[in-house]
């Protein structure tokens, strides 16, 4: 896994910057029901998506374990900041009217673990709203994709299935699904070969020889400065059965 209080220098613009977390922020808004009140942006990163979800009308509080998003989170949403890992989260149960947690399961091994402290954290009638499958959507049917078909893949710990029998087992009902586009992710054959290089696949280590075979042919794609489709991300949604308070 990445080091994020280092990524924080360059997190934003690698990663479709504002336009992707305008995106982001308009899907999980379609996801939360009329008369949400509180949001907890639990991983919230550098607070792009959390800065637009408090502009909605919500009180939202962002939670994230790494101090450099942090600061950055802090700058953008003063005073709605926690550090806080997401598998233990200070606050009581019942806290928030919806929890959103963007490109997260897919970093944990315990990915359970998160989706029991949402759960634990949410009202009664409250939606817990995540991301699924991120790395299967960066695969675009691409040349690149073709190209990196044959590299080692772990199971997706953010697999719909598996995502869903996680909200099952914490009493969480399936309430809805949507997409969004991730503005400014288009790979060029040349930054997804420095990708490869840097470590991004983490089943392709930096130096190994298959590594470097990857890397080589990505390079010798044509238009290698073109970027290629954009990829589309998925939310799930969950809600805690009662009424709302």
């Amino acid at each position: 896994m990445f080091d994020y209080d280092e990524e924080a220098e360059r997190y934003d613009a690698s990663r479709g910057g504002e336009p992707r977390a305008a995106a982001a922020a308009d899907a999980v808004l379609g996801l939360i029901p009329d008369g949400t009140a509180t949001l907890l942006d639990a991983a919230c990163g550098t607070g792009t998506v959390t800065r637009r979800l408090a502009a909605a009308d919500l009180c939202v509080i962002g939670a994230d374990a790494a101090c450099g998003m942090l600061r950055r989170a802090a700058e953008r949403v003063p005073g709605r900041i926690v550090l806080a890992d997401v598998r233990r989260l200070p606050f009581p149960a019942a806290s928030f009217d919806a929890v959103s947690a963007i490109w997260l399961l897919h970093l944990m091994d315990d990915a359970e673990r998160a989706v029991a402290e949402a759960a634990r954290v949410l009202r009664p009638g409250g939606v817990f709203v995540t991301t699924v499958d991120k790395a299967a959507s960066h695969d675009v049917g691409s040349d690149i994709d073709a190209v990196m078909a044959p590299r080692p893949r772990r199971t997706a710990r953010d697999r719909p299935d598996l995502v869903a029998s996680y909200a099952g087992r914490h009493a969480l009902l399936p309430a809805g699904a949507a997409s969004f586009r991730g503005h400014g992710q288009g790979r060029t054959p040349l930054q997804a070969a420095a990708d490869v290089r840097r470590g991004w696949y983490t089943l392709l280590p930096p130096g190994e020889p298959l590594t470097e075979r990857l890397a080589a042919r990505l390079e010798q794609l044509p238009d290698p400065h073109v970027p290629r489709a954009e990829p589309e991300f998925r939310l799930r949604a969950f809600r805690k059965p009662g009424p709302p308070r």
